[in-house]
């Protein structure tokens, strides 16, 4: 089952595009996703729910697709926009899940929604920056790295740069993204590449980049201001995965985090990269968010 996507409204008067799949009188999961990124929710994951009987729900972050820009949020922000949602849809507890940029924002839902929340999965997060006692570019890619810098001394260089390299993404055919995930992709990130998983890849980009560059933009800004939240603050059940072949976010990453989150189930998968992840493992979480409603 997916649904097509609604729209709702926000007191501060945005709006927030989102779509459901699974088994829509199930569990309710929300799903946030990587940058850039959707909504739109990969089908096998969207079986595996309906098989456990979990409602999944995803939503376009802020600046993506068809949700209203934030200009200025944080991490923390994304909670808020979650439990909104949550209250649109007159959900009371729910579990969430989030891979890459979307797993760092779980970490921020797990620490302030404690009230709402019955567990959370972060997959692949980054650490925030800056983050004390980890060297946060060892082993991010050169190229990554300049762009980085480029934000924090010429911010609008950067834009401008940021806002083309969306232009020429939207250009992208299916073919060209193979080629440039080659570039990051561990032996098991290519094992996974099939055209299902391709072909879901280019539609959640362009369905999030479709109205412009922003959410994409506001992803990057957010990296480099402070959280709003502390990871010593979370209670609530929480996994934290990485592979330990990940060749996009750094292994160290997940160590620092682990380091700070003590009472966290901690995977770190060995010979498992980037996107092997996400394909592979999400079965096992959505048993273990299932398992504690």
């Amino acid at each position: 089952m997916r649904s097509s996507p609604v729209e709702i409204r926000l007191a501060d008067g945005r709006t927030l595009a989102i779509v459901e799949g699974g088994d829509p009188a199930g569990q309710p999961v929300f799903v946030l996703h990587a940058s850039p990124g959707s909504k739109l929710l990969y089908g096998p994951h969207a079986a595996d729910a309906a098989r456990r009987g979990i409602r999944l729900i995803g939503h376009d972050r802020a600046g993506y697709g068809g949700s209203t820009p934030h200009p200025g949020r944080v991490a923390v922000d994304e909670a808020s926009d979650v439990r909104a949602i949550a209250d649109r849809l007159g959900i009371d507890r729910f579990a969430v899940w989030g891979y890459s940029s979307g797993g760092s924002l779980a970490l921020g839902c797990a620490a302030v929604l404690a009230d709402r929340l019955v567990a959370v999965a972060s997959l692949v997060p980054v650490a925030p920056y800056p983050a004390e006692g980890l060297d946060w570019f060892a082993g991010v890619d050169a190229a990554n790295v300049a762009d980085f810098q480029l934000l924090t001394n010429r911010p609008e260089a950067w834009r401008i740069k940021l806002s083309e390299e969306v232009r020429e993404m939207r250009g992208l055919t299916v073919g060209q993204m193979f080629d440039s995930l080659l570039s990051y992709s561990s032996d098991a990130d290519r094992a996974v590449l099939t055209p299902e998983l391709l072909s879901f890849a280019h539609e959640q980009m362009q369905d999030g980049l479709s109205h412009g560059p922003e959410g994409f933009i506001d992803d990057h800004l957010s990296d480099i201001r402070p959280w709003g939240f502390d990871l010593g603050s979370i209670r609530v059940p929480l996994q934290l995965w990485h592979g330990t072949d990940d060749r996009l976010v750094p292994l160290s990453h997940a160590k620092w985090l682990a380091d700070r989150l003590p009472r966290a189930e901690i995977h770190l998968e060995p010979g498992e990269g980037h996107v092997s992840l996400f394909v592979r493992r999400i079965p096992e979480v959505q048993e273990w968010l299932a398992s504690h409603f």
